[in-house]
């Protein structure tokens, strides 16, 4: 599915702005901004914590030029489930949160009339969703059930009361998240283009379309200056001398490929770039990559997971003022202005799947699988031909060692599907947790292992010198495991303007310190190829006794003020950028 694009043949209506909303259809139309989540728009702990349906609605007219094209409706994400109305009549149903889909309005709509949109969106989690949510069954109180704690009581009541807990550690933000958009092109289209990149400079394309026409290619440098053509759907153009797409602090050179199809045309831009692994390293352009920079939520306040761009900019050019190179979009695909953006600025991303949660036993008897494998299939389609895109993530902490066969069995296909489907066979990882990492089967058996460790903060909770003799015991056991790791996540909750003479938890010093001793251990090791702290910046999540107001652990405070440890790590980083250059 290509990203709307205007030009001579396509159009693009933008829908945003403020819409109608309630949260119950009992309830009178209220006021709400699109795109964002609805959670925060309200001073009200029924947005807050909703958990079912709620209903979006907006009028807009489809202009009269584009009689004769073909129209739809682009949703760039709908957390988690969208039914879509059009004049009252159902024109489709999407499962899933973070990625995009479309609603033909071809013999539905007629250009020149007016149009009632409404979208029902169901934001509850389960065991069938992804990412993982609570579940229980029906409460039953009284006489007749006499062993029941008061606890037990009350969590039941709580299920009763449709009370929908994530099994998952950031806020359940919900909404139409990202843009609504009316987009036209003409009747026979490009639907679809996939560019496979060698640093040679021959460049594998196809480029699929819908109806009669023929496809002309002209390949653009970044001057717009032609250097290369093809005339075919699929096959090979050669660019002489190609500049190499290389991440930060080297240059993100970008072509692009213009294609034309009878009347349609489409612009897809792309980074002439390899990676793959070579034992221990992880290569880029047959360079060993060194991964450093924070993960990330798409969070902030008043828009929660709703798109911001210019969020989105402040936050990359803070990624350049620490000197990162990185970030994993945890734990679901991000909005694809982010991923454009880190086209340009040579950001790397490692793009992660929602599959969050997946905690307990039982999970590997869900039958999640396929639904995973479809969410894991549209996100390469989506992101196959970003070259900041590296790695695909299939999953977050996953219960990996408990029942190591039935996770290997549940994990492994989806490997092997990363690699199959993915037309330049990047690499593929699934992250693991803090686990009994000697039984566990599927984690050592990706192509890079991503691991996040908490040792000092969730355990030896304060003691750094204890957490770092742990850690070194765990790196001796992967030593010889001849596999690239990252430590894809650690670090420690921290209060922003909270300082200790002595380095206590929860203090901006003891954040500095618990960096520099489990830095120090990454430092040993040759087969560390990186280091992704958590968190960028501080975030929103459930209320709870762990959590003062979110997850503290961010470098940045929610509002992007840095914390000590950002101008730790921002020396550290420009440090290693300057020798990688």
């Amino acid at each position: 599915m290509l990203y709307p694009q205007s030009n001579a043949s396509r159009t693009i209506q933008d829908l945003s702005g403020i819409w109608s909303f309630r949260l119950r259809q009992e309830d009178a139309w209220e006021s709400i901004a699109v795109p964002a989540s609805y959670n925060d728009q309200k001073p009200d702990p029924a947005y807050r914590n909703h958990a079912g349906l709620s209903w979006y609605r907006t009028t807009f007219t489809i202009p009269s030029l584009l009689r004769g094209q073909r129209i739809f409706l682009r949703f760039d994400a709908v957390t988690h489930n969208a039914r879509v109305m059009i004049n009252g009549k159902e024109a489709a149903f999407h499962r899933g949160g973070y990625l995009p889909f479309e609603v033909d309005l071809n013999g539905l709509a007629e250009p020149g009339s007016m149009v009632c949109l409404e979208v029902e969106v169901d934001n509850r989690i389960n065991h069938s969703t992804l990412p993982i949510g609570t579940e229980g069954g029906t409460a039953f109180f009284g006489s007749d059930n006499p062993g029941i704690t008061a606890v037990e009581a009350g969590k039941r009541l709580q299920q009763e009361k449709g009370i929908n807990l994530p099994a998952f550690d950031f806020f359940n933000y919900a909404g139409i998240n990202r843009p609504v958009r009316l987009c036209s092109t003409p009747k026979s289209y490009i639907r679809d283009i996939t560019i496979v990149p060698h640093m040679s400079g021959d460049i594998d394309y196809t480029v699929e379309t819908s109806g009669t026409g023929n496809v002309h290619i002209d390949v653009l440098d970044a001057n717009r200056q032609c250097v290369a053509k093809a005339d075919v759907p699929q096959g090979t153009f050669h660019i002489d001398q190609p500049h190499l797409w290389e991440p930060w602090p080297g240059i993100p050179y970008l072509y692009t490929a213009r294609i034309t199809f009878g009347e349609d045309c489409f612009e897809q831009s792309f980074g002439v770039r390899e990676v793959r692994i070579d034992g221990i390293h992880f290569l880029i352009n047959e360079k060993p990559f060194h991964f450093h920079g924070p993960c990330k939520h798409e969070d902030s306040p008043f828009h929660g997971r709703g798109l911001d761009q210019c969020l989105n900019m402040t936050d990359i050019n803070l990624y350049h003022w620490l000197g990162a190179n990185c970030f994993r979009t945890s734990h679901y695909p991000y909005a694809e202005e982010m991923y454009a953006l880190c086209d340009r600025e040579g950001i790397v991303i490692v793009d992660e799947t929602p599959a969050v949660g997946m905690w307990a036993d039982e999970h590997y008897g869900w039958d999640l699988a396929p639904y995973h494998a479809e969410i894991l299939k549209s996100l390469i389609d989506r992101d196959k031909n970003h070259p900041c895109v590296v790695v695909w993530s299939l999953g977050n902490e996953p219960n990996t060692d408990q029942l190591p066969d039935k996770a290997y069995d549940y994990w492994h296909p989806l490997y092997e599907l990363a690699h199959a489907h993915d037309p330049q066979n990047r690499p593929v990882t699934l992250v693991g947790c803090q686990n009994i990492y000697e039984r566990d089967k599927i984690i050592p058996d990706m192509d890079i292992v991503f691991f996040n460790r908490y040792y000092g903060w969730y355990n030896l909770s304060g003691d750094l010198e204890t957490a770092a003799y742990a850690f070194r015991m765990e790196l001796d056991w992967w030593a010889d495991k001849g596999k690239p790791m990252v430590l894809s996540e650690y670090g420690a909750d921290t209060i922003a303007g909270l300082h200790n003479a002595a380095p206590d938890m929860f203090s901006e010093e003891f954040q500095v310190e618990y960096y520099k001793t489990i830095n120090a251990c990454l430092d040993e090791r040759p087969f560390i190829a990186g280091e992704m702290p958590w968190n960028f910046a501080d975030f929103s999540t459930c209320q709870g006794p762990m959590r003062v107001g979110g997850n503290r652990k961010g470098l940045f405070t929610r509002d992007r003020r840095p914390k000590m440890a950002a101008h730790y790590f921002r020396e550290r980083w420009h440090t290693m950028a300057e020798k990688e250059r």
